[in-house]
């Protein structure tokens, strides 16, 4: 049996991500790459800038959203987490909702800025917990923010990776397709495969996710749990603890 739970797998996975950025930006709801931002910046030695919404203490924004915005418009965030309802094989995210727009039979939280953000920071990572059919989808069924976009049109950055509760991509903009890097523990290609609606790239044999090392799972249990726990309480009590 794991020695650490499939969350904090999870944070290893994308704090490992996060080696080298300057400026790393989460949005709301988002406990996971929250406290993944957090231990990346521990280990550190915190010199790495977060900007957790919705947090006082872990965020330097006055402004909230706008903020953000304007921080990512002058190139002052190299990094960000996105997610979606729905995630396609181009790295298209859906936001909206599913089932045919405007009449959505499921909607989803909102667009917000989430094409802004896309173009304007170098570096997003995407991120779901659920890995199914779905979510990660052949096509979203509305695109929020496009994966890669129109020859002539601006754009700074874009995804660079997916990370779900089953496995970890990378994302080749220029084939827009993302490739399979490891599968993590208790998983195997075929089941990946299954579970996922759209095609990619894949070795003969896919590598183990390593899991968290002693050191990040000390911070995560220690400081870094008290400090996601101003924004997200009861994921620090009940999934960061080691008590619980």
């Amino acid at each position: 049996m794991a020695a650490y739970r499939a969350e904090e797998l999870l944070i290893a996975v994308l704090a490992r991500l996060l080696d080298g950025a300057r400026h790393v930006a989460v949005g709301a709801l988002s406990p996971i790459p929250g406290t993944a931002a957090l231990l990346a910046r521990a280990l550190s030695g915190d010199s790495m800038r977060v900007a957790l919404l919705g947090s006082k203490r872990h965020s330097d924004f006055t402004d909230g959203g706008r903020e953000l915005f304007d921080c990512a418009a002058q190139g002052r965030i190299d990094t960000l987490f996105l997610g979606g309802g729905q995630i396609d094989g181009e790295a298209n995210i859906n936001l909206v909702g599913s089932g045919g727009y405007p009449r959505s039979e499921v909607r989803f939280p909102g667009s917000f800025g989430s094409t802004f953000l896309y173009y304007m920071i170098p570096r997003v990572i995407l991120f779901r917990a659920e890995h199914s059919p779905r979510v990660l989808v052949p096509k979203v069924d509305f695109v929020s923010a496009p994966g890669v976009g129109p020859e002539g049109v601006y754009r700074r950055g874009g995804p660079v990776a997916l990370v779900t509760g089953s496995a970890s991509f990378s994302f080749d903009p220029a084939r827009r397709r993302f490739r399979l890097e490891s599968v993590h523990p208790g998983r195997g290609i075929d089941e990946v495969v299954a579970a996922t609606g759209f095609d990619f790239d894949r070795p003969a044999s896919a590598p183990v996710t390593p899991g968290p090392s002693p050191e990040m799972l000390a911070l995560v249990r220690g400081p870094v749990r008290e400090q996601i726990g101003e924004t997200y309480p009861q994921f620090a009590a009940a999934v960061l603890d080691p008590k619980s």
